[in-house]
C-alpha cells in the first residue's frame, strides 16, 4: 500500500513507543489509506486514498 494519501497528503509519522520502564524505542504510525476509483474532473481514475477523507467526502468516488 501507499504510505500517503493522495487527497489530504497524510503521511507517516515517526515518534517513540515509550515502555511502562521509559524505554524509548522508535517506530513509524501509517495512514489508512485504501486504493479506490475516484471521479477527478469526469474521469475515473485509482488513488490511494485515507479512510477519513472517504468518510468525510472529500473524495467522489466512481462506480
Amino acid at each position: 500500500m501507499a504510505k500517503f494519501c493522495e487527497v489530504c497528503g497524510k503521511g507517516t509519522v515517526s515518534g517513540n513507543s515509550i515502555t511502562h520502564s521509559d524505554r524509548k524505542i522508535k517506530r513509524t504510525w501509517k495512514p489508512n489509506v485504501r486504493k479506490i476509483r475516484v471521479l477527478q474532473n469526469g474521469v475515473p481514475s485509482r488513488k490511494f486514498v485515507c479512510t477519513r477523507c472517504i468518510r468525510s467526502g472529500n473524495v467522489q468516488r466512481a462506480i
